[in-house]
């Protein structure tokens, strides 16, 4: 079994048809191996593929390089991805299986507090976000603020630099509580299907609408609000 780097925490309706959206995502990387897979969700909302079959090694590690693992053993200075729960003055924390505390001084986002980063790059939660484990969890410290003996977490740069690469293009409106078809759907009954280069897939119910130079994201974002029951976020250049 495979524990991918993104949640399914919506309920009702809205999970069955993420459920749906998961199985479609799943059948894209692997359908064409020989393997069979079935799709679930853990108990803290992680979402699982379980898999048999000649190919299923292949298939875990395509399921892997496209969503991240979700692991139960980390090594210092390795690259994992979590999911972002919070964040208050103190810096970051990921859910990656556990929690995970990535300070503020190692963000490396620029200016501003965690909660003014947040506001300027449009993060949402639950967001996947790739950081470099620090330590190994045993101390008490650690488990504080991030810090071990073998250093604190931080954000991997490649993380670093697909956000900052976000404030360089034309603006975006970040979304979650929603597949990447019902944000494409909404944006279509706003009438602002024009208004968009695409909708790009964050994880499973995270979502980033890329704006085209024109357009005005806080504009798109007031007329697509009413429709999503959402946290939704401008990115403004």
């Amino acid at each position: 079994m495979v524990v991918l780097a993104t949640k399914l925490y919506v309920q009702g309706d809205a999970r069955e048809r993420s459920l749906d959206a998961l199985r479609s995502l799943v059948d894209n990387a692997v359908g064409d191996l020989d393997v069979e897979y079935t799709v679930g969700v853990r108990h803290d909302d992680f979402a699982t593929v379980t898999l048999d079959g000649d190919d299923e090694v292949v298939a875990r590690n395509l399921l892997r390089e496209e969503y991240g693992e979700i692991t139960p053993d980390f090594e210092p200075g390795e690259t994992y991805v979590g999911t972002l729960e919070g964040w208050d003055e103190d810096g970051f924390v990921l859910d990656a299986g556990e929690e995970i505390r990535v300070p503020a001084s190692e963000l490396g986002l620029g200016q501003g507090s965690p909660i003014q980063i947040v506001e300027r790059l449009g993060l949402v939660q639950h967001v996947p976000l790739r950081f470099v484990y620090g330590g190994d969890g045993d101390s008490d410290a650690e488990a504080a603020d991030g810090v071990s003996e073998s250093g604190p977490h931080r954000l991997a740069d490649a993380e670093r630099d697909r956000l900052y690469d976000w404030t360089r293009g034309s603006g975006r409106v970040n979304v979650n509580s929603a597949t990447r078809g019902e944000v494409r759907a909404t944006v279509n009954r706003a009438g602002h299907a024009q208004d968009i280069v695409t909708v790009e897939r964050l994880g499973l119910l995270e979502q980033s609408i890329v704006c085209k130079d024109e357009t005005d994201p806080p504009g798109l974002l007031s007329a697509i609000g009413n429709y999503l029951p959402a946290e939704i976020r401008c990115v403004i250049p």
